[in-house]
């Protein structure tokens, strides 16, 4: 008897423990660890702010410049064309009058206006001309093998460091009618003193002076640039043909260059449109007539004497969107011009 309950104990026992399935539901799994959840909750957390973090994170690293852009740019060109529009005075910025497109009808009479943007283009024509020129010539020299051959680039970069008042006031010395070295230098050779500043062909050749002894040094370190970047292999099949130096100037550098010329070409014309600094300074306390017959008042410094003079902001306003428009202007043309380039390279 005592073995037959032994025996059987243990299955009344497994039945009993049975039993309660039938009444209440019993977890079947291993009871899960609230450290573990935790942890899966954190893991995935971080990897919901990963996903943001990679989507967003590029818009925030340029949202500054946008910002930027916005507020000093875009805010400004827009409110200067609405400006255009009305005739409103620098003293009262917030009455004005809507008269429509007449502030452009009337740069369309303005002697002024054609007199400053005729000096505008013979100085952009008188400073970019010479500097791009020297400055090709300076980066073909650098490009061999000189001696302290980083000396002489910090040097060609020295002038565009320099400070555009600090250069202007040591050019108008330079130019002086009665003491100044140019003069000076002239009598020496034999030639009378000339009026640099009231000439209208000598004052604006001044002016342009300053332009190309600051920016030539700078267009050089692009050709430079640009040169070294042209296989070596091409010179010294060159080399190996007979060509000279200047034959490999004229028939391997210039051709490979073209991009880069025609890209300080655009550069240094909208400079020389939106020319200020240097013609200001030069007028000494005159101002921004650009001389005593405005015989080198640039369109930025007519726009200058409109606004800031004169107080009248809807005329400056039209001037500066005349000079906006001809920015476009240049820049559809050089497109044109480097479609043309490709095409003429994808033919040959």
């Amino acid at each position: 008897m005592a073995s037959e309950f032994s025996a059987a104990a243990p299955s009344s026992v497994e039945e009993g423990a049975a039993a309660p399935a039938s009444g209440v539901a019993v977890a079947s799994g291993p009871p899960q660890d609230p450290g573990r959840e935790a942890a899966d909750r954190r893991r995935e957390r971080r990897s919901r702010w990963y996903r943001r973090d990679v989507k967003w994170s590029p818009y925030a690293f340029i949202a500054p410049f946008f910002l930027f852009f916005a507020a000093f740019g875009l805010f400004p060109l827009l409110y200067t064309g609405w400006a255009s529009l009305h005739r409103v005075e620098l003293t009262a910025p917030n009455d004005m009058e809507w008269i429509g497109l007449r502030n452009y009808t009337r740069l369309l009479d303005d002697e002024f206006f054609w007199n400053a943007l005729q000096n505008t283009f013979t100085i952009g024509i008188l400073s970019t001309v010479p500097q791009l020129l020297m400055a090709l010539g300076i980066a073909h020299l650098l490009n061999y093998r000189l001696r302290g051959s980083m000396f002489f680039r910090v040097a060609a970069l020295t002038p565009y460091a320099t400070s555009v008042a600090a250069a202007t006031l040591v050019f108008v010395m330079l130019f002086g009618r009665d003491y100044g070295m140019i003069n000076w230098f002239l009598s020496l050779a034999g030639f009378e003193h000339i009026d640099w500043q009231n000439g209208s062909f000598t004052s604006q050749l001044a002016v342009s002076s300053i332009v190309v002894w600051r920016w030539t040094g700078y267009n050089a370190l692009i050709y430079l640039a640009s040169m070294q970047s042209i296989p070596s292999d091409l010179y010294e099949s060159a080399a190996l043909d007979g060509a000279s130096r200047w034959q490999q100037f004229l028939h391997v550098t210039l051709p490979s260059l073209r991009p880069t010329i025609l890209f300080t070409v655009v550069v240094s014309t909208i400079g020389a449109i939106q020319l200020f600094g240097e013609p200001l300074l030069f007028n000494g306390g005159g101002g921004a007539t650009g001389g005593s017959e405005h015989q080198f008042q640039t369109l930025g410094l007519y726009l200058y004497e409109q606004g800031w003079t004169n107080l009248h902001l809807g005329r400056a306003s039209a001037i500066a969107w005349a000079m906006f428009l001809l920015l476009i202007v240049i820049g559809l043309v050089s497109l044109a011009v480097t479609r043309w380039l490709r095409r003429g390279e994808g033919k040959a």
